[in-house]
């Protein structure tokens, strides 16, 4: 513990010009004359602590002392910072937060970052990553109220996995026990997240997630879109295969896991209006007529 404790320092030390014992002694919880005796151990280590009189004196590190940076380049550590700087926000990791402070000694000198990561959660709730979070890390059962792709509410028991951030949402990859078979979820979709105290073991026979996508079952979707929904589209498939025309418009072609079942597909589909029009496979273009035809029928009277 006091060795964890005195690294621990050493990195607050190089990371800030001048640090009290007061403030160091709140920070590990212990007392000032514990602090002082941690100062003597560092200083004995060979590390050049330097003590600053005054009001707003404390400790500090000699100007010019560095900590040896051969294991990372500068890039390296700066792109290190920016991603896990983003990670301890969303999860208020407190060890992520420490490993920061521990790059900083060893990155460039401050500046205008070059790289940001934005793991926005506006769609999901803030508890549930950290209940799922600790539901992996402590391999503890996760519990929750879900909607799923057909509009049905139920409660899922589950031992969590891994996280994903994809396709600008949150996903857990999990073994279910409700359905006794191994899921993904999305955050969005949860209500009422909690983290329980019982604990599970891990299965080692855990499939891959992409082994549970059946390549036979991943057909080719080709819609062409207007000129005035081409920003929307390419926000959404940037790496679809796109074909341009003299007119404005875009064809574009996509691999959909059973397209004819992918909602997400449909919704976006439909979110374009007459931007957009399905080509293949014929049977979307019928699903698409018919949705229309329903959501036509609310308004017959306008």
């Amino acid at each position: 513990m006091k060795l964890e404790r005195l690294i621990s320092m050493i990195y607050k030390l190089l990371n800030h010009e001048v640090l009290s014992a007061s403030l160091l002694a709140e920070e590990f919880q212990v007392s000032k004359r514990t602090i002082y005796r941690d100062i003597d151990v560092i200083c004995a280590a060979g590390i050049p602590v330097i003590s600053h009189q005054g009001i707003k004196g404390g400790y500090g590190i000699m100007d010019g002392y560095k900590m040896d940076k051969s294991l990372l380049g500068s890039y390296d550590v700066d792109s290190l910072i920016t991603v896990l700087s983003s990670l301890s926000t969303v999860f208020e990791d407190e060890r992520a937060q420490g490993t920061i402070e521990r790059l900083q000694t060893v990155g460039t000198s401050p500046q205008t970052p070059s790289l940001a990561v934005d793991l926005e959660t506006l769609r999901t709730d803030p508890d549930a990553l950290r209940h799922l979070r600790a539901g992996i890390t402590e391999r503890k059962v996760v519990c929750f109220d879900y909607i799923n792709a057909k509009n049905e509410r139920t409660t899922r028991d589950i031992e969590p996995i891994r996280l994903h951030f994809k396709y600008s949402n949150w996903y857990i990859y999990s073994f279910c026990r409700t359905r006794r078979d191994y899921r993904e979820f999305r955050l969005s979709r949860m209500m009422n997240c909690s983290l329980t105290q019982e604990t599970f073991q891990p299965h080692h026979d855990a499939p891959k997630e992409t082994d549970l996508l059946r390549q036979d079952q991943v057909s080719e979707v080709v819609f062409r879109v207007g000129p005035k929904a081409l920003a929307e589209a390419m926000d959404h498939f940037h790496q679809a295969d796109k074909q341009f025309h003299d007119d404005g418009s875009l064809t574009m072609r996509i691999p959909v896991y059973q397209p004819l079942e992918a909602r997400w597909l449909l919704s976006f589909l439909l979110s374009l209006g007459s931007g957009v029009e399905v080509l293949e496979p014929f049977e979307l273009r019928g699903i698409i007529k018919e949705k229309l035809q329903k959501t036509l029928q609310l308004y017959e009277e306008v």
